[in-house]
């Protein structure tokens, strides 16, 4: 087993970045929009996401890239995955406020253009349109020759949704239920610390992943097909899940005259990314959240706890290990909530609830806790 790692030692200090941010939020000036005006700001906790006022409705953006996941994309050469990571990572973002995606520009910096490269990753970005419902309404390819020395994937997408029927967390209460959603992998989050754990392992990304990759919550993207044995590459550059189908697709039922439940009673959504379960601290500044049923973790998050000596406390906080989206509903439908989104999805399953602990995430069954995002 090698020494012990965790992310900040691999070069990403979660606390530091979130200190970072925080600095740069404060020295942001006021909007020059009025509110009750297009593109006045709405107030909203949490930071999934961003509102402004349009009328009777409003718009949500959300910007994100792909991170260090390229740098593996790169090394294979493999890019058929990376544009739905690029889509996923910024409309699941958008669902966390209840509003529907329709639109989606990206952003692709090289230190060199590359026809092949640039049609493969077209064709990824495409299929991403396709999986989140979205329009692909532009973008920009830069030529940064000393400023970028590899391929950097970045875009943001544009939603919107009805005046008075976000979904912000406000209206929580302990003892609404959790309902987790599958991951189909590591999605996009904590891989300076996987490729880390790579280069102390001594196995290559083009060796067969040491574990069974079998599952029926998900399936792995396969680029070596002439191969019956899944890789350790496809395994780590297997796309991240978009959850527009299923959570468009609830919201709207909410709304309509066929439900028991309504909007209301879909309480918070919450995208788990850098930061684990600590994300759901995001959602309410006084409630807690504990996590009675986890979803089970895929092999190659215990694959990597294993080879790096990534404690579990370590783990939980870096890696969504195996749950990508957690939904908050009243627990007077979760049930019928929970029944619904298993006829769409499978591997949904109730986690745990809302409670009044002092504001914390508590997964009971290992015994490890989170007070600050």
């Amino acid at each position: 087993m090698a020494d012990k790692m965790d992310y900040a030692s691999a070069g990403v200090d979660i606390d530091l970045e979130g200190s970072a941010v925080a600095s740069l939020i404060s020295s942001l000036g006021k909007s020059v929009r009025q509110t009750g005006t297009p593109g006045a700001p709405v107030d909203l906790p949490g930071g999934f996401g961003g509102m402004i006022e349009f009328g009777d409705h409003l718009l949500a953006l959300a910007t994100d890239g792909v991170g260090s996941k390229l740098q593996i994309a790169s090394m294979l050469n493999q890019w058929s995955g990376v544009g739905i990571d690029c889509m996923a990572m910024n409309v699941n973002d958008l669902l966390c406020v209840g509003a529907e995606p329709i639109a989606f520009v990206d952003y692709v910096a090289v230190p060199k253009p590359d026809p092949e490269v640039h049609a493969a990753l077209g064709a990824s970005l495409a299929e991403a349109c396709r999986l989140a419902r979205v329009t692909l309404a532009g973008g920009e390819t830069a030529s940064l020759p000393g400023i970028v020395t590899e391929l950097d994937l970045s875009g943001t997408a544009l939603g919107y949704l009805k005046k008075g029927e976000a979904i912000t967390g406000e209206h929580l209460q302990s003892g609404d239920v959790l309902i987790g959603l599958p991951s189909s992998g590591i999605h996009s989050n904590g891989y300076s610390l996987v490729r880390r754990i790579m280069e102390h392992s001594g196995m290559q990304y083009t060796d067969t992943a040491p574990f069974d990759c079998n599952s029926s919550t998900r399936e792995i993207l396969r680029f070596n097909k002439d191969n019956d044995e899944v890789s350790l590459g496809e395994v780590f550059l297997n796309p991240t899940r978009i959850y527009c189908d299923p959570i468009v697709d609830l919201i709207k039922y909410a709304q309509s005259s066929e439900s028991e439940f309504g909007v209301q009673d879909i309480r918070g959504i919450c995208h788990v990314t850098g930061g684990g379960l600590s994300n759901l601290l995001r959602l309410h500044d006084s409630l807690g959240w504990e996590i009675s049923n986890p979803l089970t973790p895929h092999p190659e998050f215990n694959w990597l706890a294993e080879s790096g000596g990534v404690d579990t406390w370590e783990m939980y906080r870096t890696f969504n290990m195996g749950c990508g989206m957690i939904i908050a509903v009243n627990h007077q439908y979760a049930d019928g909530i929970c029944a619904w989104l298993q006829a769409k999805m499978a591997g949904i399953q109730i986690i745990g609830h809302v409670v009044d602990n002092g504001r914390k995430v508590v997964h009971s069954p290992l015994g490890i806790e989170y007070t600050h995002y």
